[in-house]
């Protein structure tokens, strides 16, 4: 029997949410272009990169295997799952201001519920919405000036929390977060990558925030998981090297605006492909 037909009910036919935070490498934008190459049904959705998780809210499978490799990132999310009450009442008590926000920078809690709200507050009130560490691994982006914000939005957590109850949450290497993955299933990758340097020091810049072999061994994982009969859609920078990686899936490039720059006067269209199969 086809895996189609065995499928559980997920479908990408349900009502979309937006995304809780936002995140670096955001998909929200390339939506209309990726939730067409996604097939109407499937068994359980794998998400090994999950971020700010775009897809995942676009589609809210009814089954999903969810992993970053960022801890506070997954502790938030297992938070607005299962704590949601605890974070709302946190970040109810925190003002959007200058002071305030540098403030919460500053701190470094302890509890677990404390961590979300100010992982949340902080994603939604910094410099153009920017999620960024210093090797320290502190959370450095300035105060983004945005006083028209709330910084606790009750209702999309509230949403969140509930398109979450459906997924296991993990912080493990992408390989082990697919390692259960099988006939019918979903796999969505959208590993680390910028697309600001073009061809001109690609392979070198990239390599900081993932590297050349870790994306050979995605390649490999992808193929092997087309093997076992997954569907796969991987989201990667346009460039020859990648392009000649992912020989044999198919590919879409998609032209998007760059949101890198912070002058709007410098971005430029920078593209990007999706490879499938």
């Amino acid at each position: 029997m086809p895996p189609e037909a065995e499928a559980s009910p997920n479908s990408n036919d349900r009502v979309a949410l937006d995304p809780l935070l936002k995140w670096p490498g955001g998909k929200r934008r390339l939506l209309p272009t990726i939730m067409p190459l996604i097939p109407t049904k499937y068994r359980h959705y794998y998400e090994p990169f999950l971020g700010g998780g775009a897809v995942f809210f676009a589609l809210k499978p009814h089954s999903a295997w969810l992993s970053d490799a960022d801890s506070d990132l997954i502790n938030c999310y297992g938070q607005v799952r299962d704590n949601r009450e605890a974070v709302i009442r946190r970040l109810s008590k925190l003002r959007n201001s200058e002071s305030d926000y540098y403030a919460v920078r500053a701190t470094r809690p302890r509890a677990l519920d404390v961590k979300a709200a100010r992982l949340i507050y902080l994603t939604t009130l910094s410099f153009n919405g920017i999620y960024r560490r210093n090797r320290n691994g502190d959370f450095n982006v300035p105060y983004g000036q945005k006083t028209h914000l709330k910084p606790c939005d009750k209702d999309r957590i509230v949403a969140a929390g509930a398109a979450l109850r459906c997924a296991r949450l993990k912080c493990v290497d992408f390989e082990e977060a697919v390692k259960s993955a099988g006939s019918g299933d979903l796999v969505y990758c959208d590993p680390p990558y910028t697309v600001a340097h073009g061809t001109n020091g690609f392979l070198k810049y990239n390599a900081r925030i993932f590297s050349w072999a870790d994306q050979v061994r995605l390649a490999g994982l992808a193929r092997r998981l087309v093997k076992k009969g997954c569907h796969v859609l991987i989201s990667n920078a346009h460039h020859p090297s990648l392009v000649e990686l992912y020989k044999g899936f198919k590919c879409v490039i998609v032209s998007r605006p760059s949101t890198i720059a912070a002058d709007v006067a410098h971005r430029r269209k920078t593209t990007e492909c999706l490879f499938f199969a």
